[in-house]
């Protein structure tokens, strides 16, 4: 598989896909093969960088207080949140479920994970979403830049899971390079690396599938 082969995909992903009343994203479809997903170890969990970004805003929630809550705002953080907020939102379920849906990427200083687990973590974890722990060895204003630009890829024990690589404006060159981005990662992952792959699909939302490889 040639860079020029994706590009052809995306394109023909694009091209086949009629226009919308709305702007469509585009995923990718990875089955997998020959790979125990009942062994939580044989399963993708990945948090993968996309050199052109997703597309549109990606939302970040940090949980943290003083300069860490100074410097993620700094950073563009959406939401900062301190222990009375994590304690609130815990009394709230509603606005829970509805912060968790909205955001696409927690970060949150060491000190609150266990609080957060605890009164969180029944919405939070189902949906992939648990905080990126903010250990002292790392910058706050370098993890939010980063999740602007960043997916999380979770298999959980289904062989076959979507990942989004951007949004049906983009360039397909850039698409394309994201798709790259993604399946080198998965690759790299997998024991076996392309032989535990049986097929890649990219589609726009509502859009036939153009195998990839």
């Amino acid at each position: 598989m040639t860079s020029i082969e994706i590009v052809e995909a995306v394109r023909k992903a694009l091209e086949d896909s009629p226009p919308r009343g709305f702007e469509e994203s585009v995923d990718l479809a990875i089955n997998l093969r020959n790979v125990d997903l009942t062994q939580p170890q044989n399963r993708i969990d990945e948090e993968i960088l996309l050199p052109h970004g997703r597309g549109r805003p990606v939302k970040v929630v940090v949980f943290g207080k003083g300069d860490v809550a100074q410097k993620a705002k700094d950073a563009g953080a959406d939401y900062v949140f301190d222990e009375a907020e994590i304690e609130a939102l815990a009394g709230d379920p509603t606005r829970a479920r509805n912060l968790a849906n909205e955001v696409d990427f927690f970060i949150s200083e060491t000190v609150y994970m266990p609080l957060i687990g605890k009164t969180l973590g029944r919405v939070l974890g189902p949906r992939g979403k648990m905080p990126l722990p903010l250990t002292p060895d790392k910058d706050v204003t370098q993890l939010v830049e980063r999740a602007h630009a960043a997916i999380r890829v979770r298999s959980k024990d289904r062989p076959t899971f979507h990942v989004p690589v951007g949004r049906r404006n983009m360039d397909p060159e850039m698409l394309a390079e994201n798709v790259e981005s993604v399946i080198t990662r998965v690759e790299q992952q997998l024991d076996r690396g392309t032989q535990n792959i049986r097929s890649i699909y990219v589609k726009t939302t509502m859009g036939p599938a153009v195998k990839v490889m």
